[in-house]
Order: C-alpha cells, then structure tokens, then sequence
C-alpha cells in the first residue's frame, strides 16, 4: 500500500461519523439501563414488588458479567474475534433482553399471555412478573457490558494517537443524553393504564441500535480491508490464556480496576434510588425528582468532552481521578446529613462523573497494549459489575430494615417516608475507598513509565 494512501481512519468525515453511530448505540443502551428507576414506585405499586425485589430486579443487569464472567469473555472474543462478530452478537442480547423485560411488565403477558403459565409453574414465592422483568434484565446486561467493551475499543480503534479522550468523551456525553432523558421524561411518559410506556420506548430504541450496529459492521469492514487491523493477521499478537495473568499483574491495572469498581458503585445503584429519595426526603413530586435525578447525566454531557479534551492536551488523568473521587464523597454527605437544596449535591455528582470517564477509559489505552484492550475492558467491567450487582440489593435491604413497616402503598397515600440515611452513608463509605485506589495509582504512575498524568495526544 503506497504510503501516501489514506485509510477510513484518516479521514476526519468517516472517524467521527463513526462516533456518532456507535454513541447513539450506546446512548440506546444506556437509556434503557435507567428507564425502570423513574417507575419504581409504579412497580412496586402494580406489581407488588418489595425495596429488595426492585434491588434485585435491578442487580441481575450484572449477574452474568459477575457470576459468569462475560464481559471477560466477550472481551476475550473481541480480541481473538474481532468487533464485527462480538458486537453483533452481543447488542442482540441487549435488544432482546430489554423487550422481554418491557413484555414481563406488559399487560398482556399479566393477563396470561405467552409464557406467563410457565413463569408461574416454579418458584411460585415469585410473581411471574418478577421473574420475566429479571430473566429479560439479565440477558440484557449480558450484552449490554460487553457492548460496551465493543463500542469503547472501537472508538480506540479509530482515534488513537488522535482526539482519543476527548472521543471517549464525546462517546459518553451522548450516550448519558439518553440516560438523562431517561430519567427526565420515563415519569412523565408513564400513565396509569399504560405506566410501562418508557420501557417500551427503550426497547423500541435498543432494536433500532442493533439495526445501526449492523452498519457500523460494515464499515468496520472496509477499513480492515484497508488497513489490516485485524488481530488475526499476526500470529504473535494473538490472544492467549497467559494474557489475563500479565494484566492483572500490573500495579496500575490493579489500582485502576478497584477505583473502577468503588466509584462506579457509589454512583449508578444510587441513581437507581434518587429518585425515590428524592420524592421522600424533599417531598418532591416524583416527575420533577426524576428530572433533578438527570442533573449529574446532564453534566456529564456539557463536562465530559471539555475534561477529555483537557486530557488529551494538559493530561493530568490520575490527579482527575482524585479530584473525581472527593467530589463524590462531599456530594453524598451533603445528600445525607443536609436538606440543602438537592440541585447542589447532583450537579457535585455529575462534574464528578464527568471527571472519571475522562481521565479513566483513555489511561487504560495507555497502560494496555492495543491487541489486549479488549480483555482488560473486560476484566474491568466484570469487576465493576460486582459492585453493580451487590449495592442495589444492599440500598434496598437497607432501606427495608430501616424502615420497618413502611411501604409504597403507604409512601404514596402521604403517611409514611423511607428515610434512606443509611444507604446514601453506605455510599460515601465506598468512596473514600475509591480516593485511596486513585491515590495509589497516581503514585504507581510515578514509577510505571505509563505516563498517566502527561498529555493523550501526540504531538
């Protein structure tokens, strides 16, 4: 190939044409993950579900990346496979996990529809309805995290030793749109005879993502074709066993992943409660708490590209990661211990998220070698989904041994509240664990030649 050639990857059209079609897959993604936490009390409502049976309807997003270790395999097969094949399959999962969720709240599967006689013939201490919603969630996060892994390598793929961060930025912000519109309009959309609308919508979407993945697919191809990016082609880059062993040896990797997995679970399980707490501890209709839920969401949209553009020119990542670690701390003790005003805390918590993603996910890139990124995206999001599964079951075991003989009947006629004191504390806990991992992992980096606080971009 002449040298003057020029692949799809140089072309600045085809590069971040790219990013947009695997941002709003992701963007689908991540509505979906956050359209049940709006309805939590219309779940619990018409379908009888306890704080722990809506925690653990939430956690089995997280089972298989948990218990089965998938998004390690799926990182495993997109590095020996490559992306076409691994995210295909894998946004199928996602597509047809979220409609069998929607189905399982459906008035048609309650009024016995398909399947709902064999829901009902095991474990009959669970409603059938309980046990589709769960069974859809699970095939869901199944793919969705792998997905995730796909969409995050491919953006590697195309903008390494480019606008990397601030692509990985970009790549966030859009798909947090869609988990902030979530979150602003699931409510809203929600009627009594039809309270499961956003669950539908976010199926609709997560179907039409998989359709847009199919065309990214076929642009991935043609740059292979040019470019020969395929891990395949050279026999000494090929995955291996041995492989997992030499990541998870390495100081920063480690220090990386347990920052990963501490702050990740201080935010999104309590995503899945803000909005309840909110309505509870503030007396806010549960509408407009949904859209002061989407506050952090909304600032990971506006802060996230300026952070990773900050990134990719100044560097800094680990110190990024500390600031991004106390921010968090201050905004769940403010949510815990004060009644000031709920705006002040959330926005804390969305310049914190807009921190971590920034400085994080580009300063893998850096300690990984490329033929193996997909694995240690994987590693790290099986590791964070632990956290993913367990705090959505703790906050909602907490929440029902605190506050006995409180229910949503009773939360919703104005005469009782769930305090959630206990949770939200359990929360900042978790994030002082996450300061010490970012601040060992910028003291590693001192000694690791990684240069994690020097600039993403070559110059």
């Amino acid at each position: 190939m002449p040298e003057s050639y020029k692949s799809l990857r140089e072309s600045v059209y085809a590069r971040w044409g790219v990013l947009l079609i695997v941002s709003l897959i992701m963007a689908a993604n991540y509505f979906f993950y956050d359209a049940l936490s709006p309805l939590k009390d219309k779940i619990q409502t018409n379908l009888g579900f306890s704080n722990q049976q809506y925690g653990f309807l939430q956690s089995t997003y997280s089972i298989s990346n948990v218990f089965l270790f998938m998004a390690v395999i799926g990182g495993i097969l997109l590095d020996k496979w490559g992306i076409r094949f691994t995210g295909i399959g894998f946004t199928f999962f996602m597509a047809l996990g979220s409609i069998l969720t929607f189905y399982g709240a459906s008035g048609t599967f309650r009024n016995g529809g398909l399947g709902y006689a064999f829901m009902n013939s095991f474990l009959t201490r669970f409603t059938p309805e309980f046990k589709m919603m769960t069974f859809g969630y699970f095939l869901f996060g199944l793919g969705a995290e792998t997905s995730i892994v796909v969409i995050t390598t491919i953006v590697v793929k195309w903008f390494k030793g480019k606008e990397l961060a601030l692509a990985l930025g970009l790549n966030l912000a859009v798909a947090r749109i869609g988990q902030a519109l979530s979150f602003f309009f699931s409510a809203n959309l929600s009627t009594p005879d039809f309270w499961y609308r956003p669950i539908l919508l976010a199926a609709c979407l997560l179907s039409i993502a998989f359709l847009f993945f199919l065309v990214y697919s076929i642009i991935d191809y043609r740059l292979d074709r040019q470019i020969h990016f395929k891990l395949e082609t050279d026999e000494t880059d090929k995955f291996k066993v041995s492989d997992i062993v030499k990541i998870i040896r390495i100081p920063s990797f480690i220090y990386i992943t347990l920052l990963c997995v501490t702050f990740y679970s201080a935010f999104f399980p309590f995503l899945k409660y803000a909005t309840d707490l909110l309505h509870n501890k503030f007396d806010l209709a549960t509408a407009y708490a949904g859209r002061l839920t989407s506050i952090p969401i909304f600032c990971t949209v506006l802060f996230t590209p300026f952070f990773g553009w900050m990134a990719d020119l100044k560097g800094k990542s680990a110190s990024m990661m500390v600031y991004s670690s106390i921010l968090l701390i201050i905004a769940h003790l403010t949510l815990t211990f004060t009644m000031v005003t709920p705006i002040v805390p959330m926005a804390l918590l969305g310049i914190s998220f807009s921190l971590i993603p920034a400085a994080m996910w580009p300063a893998v890139a850096k300690i990984i070698d490329q033929n193996k990124l997909g694995t240690a995206y994987g590693i790290m999001f099986s590791v964070q989904n632990f956290g993913l599964w367990l705090f959505p079951i703790l906050i909602g075991l907490i929440l029902d041994k605190t506050n006995p003989g409180v229910t949503a009947q009773l939360v919703e006629e104005g005469v009782a509240k769930y305090n959630y004191t206990y949770s939200i504390l359990m929360l900042a806990i978790i994030g002082i664990l996450g300061v010490v991992f970012a601040l060992l992992l910028k003291r590693e980096d001192k000694t690791s030649g990684f240069g994690l606080e020097l600039p993403n971009r070559k110059r």
